[in-house]
């Protein structure tokens, strides 16, 4: 028998109660979403109405079935609005999906890069970096499409906390941003859009070739540090101490400035290939 009380009305020295397995199906969502906000899971809802996970469990199918909710995916609900056309609508805010389905993980690349004034190309895609095996690179959940990169303990360092709806989301900073990008250069959507993102980088606010520096030692990547390198020599002179900390971490064998496009001329102090166009490029 479920304890919890609530006094609607007195009259006549008679109280009128309504416990929670009593209220409205409307009243019990709203104190979901106020408790937890717009995507929410059969445990969750179990612990605020006081119920049990069996009870949970189909509540929740019974509402999404009349429209009130939308799946995500199993155990994972996110309320419709009123006037939403559809259940099967795009979240007003999508990052809040990111924790839920990808954690532990952060956003990254581009949509962190829109974050940080890095940019002004707008990226309908969310870009996330995550430490969990990633099948494919790709996937669509509620139309949204989320671009998936694997990079072992990376959430461990170069991180930020944003709040969206009460909801804790993982984001990037400017710096861990930059190295992820040169990790992996679809993070950035290109690496002519890399160098884009670089350029601003070095002229930002949020520039501070120390902090880059420490990042790119900390994820001990080979590749990083000739692509880094290339760019602070390009940019910032043979002679910076970023240059020469990125010489000094130089590893065996050549790598490309853009994997996805394995041409362009070998620059042997960097071992790398660079395409002709960002060789030339001032």
């Amino acid at each position: 028998m479920n304890s919890k009380i609530l006094v609607i009305s007195e009259s006549c020295n008679l109280k009128y109660i309504l416990t929670d397995s009593m209220k409205r199906p409307k009243q019990q969502l709203g104190e979901i979403i106020r408790e937890v906000g717009e995507i929410f899971n059969i445990e969750q809802a179990s612990k605020i109405l006081n119920i049990s996970r069996n009870e949970s469990s189909k509540m929740l199918a019974r509402w999404a079935k009349q429209g009130w909710l939308s799946r995500i995916q199993r155990g994972l609900y996110t309320a419709v609005s009123i006037d939403a056309i559809t259940t099967d609508r795009a979240l007003a805010d999508a990052w809040l999906l990111v924790p839920e389905l990808f954690s532990p993980a952060y956003i990254s690349g581009w949509s962190a890069a829109e974050h940080w004034d890095l940019t002004e190309q707008i990226f309908k895609d969310i870009c996330v970096v995550t430490e969990r095996p990633v099948p494919y690179k790709t996937r669509e959940v509620h139309n949204v499409k989320f671009f998936l990169t694997h990079i072992k303990n990376a959430s461990t360092f170069g991180t930020k906390s944003i709040w969206r709806q009460e909801r804790k989301i993982l984001l990037s900073d400017p710096h861990k941003t930059i190295i992820d990008m040169l990790y992996d250069p679809r993070l950035g959507g290109g690496i002519q859009h890399v160098v884009d993102c670089f350029t601003e980088y070095l002229k930002s606010p949020h520039s501070n070739p120390e902090i880059l520096g420490s990042y790119a030692e900390k994820l001990g990547n080979g590749a990083v540090f000739k692509r880094l390198g290339f760019l602070c020599e390009k940019n910032l002179g043979k002679e910076h101490l970023l240059t020469l900390l990125c010489k000094s971490h130089l590893t065996k064998g050549n790598a490309y400035f853009d994997p996805k496009f394995k041409e362009g001329n070998l620059i042997t102090r960097w071992k790398l290939f660079v395409p002709i166009k960002l060789i030339h490029a001032q």
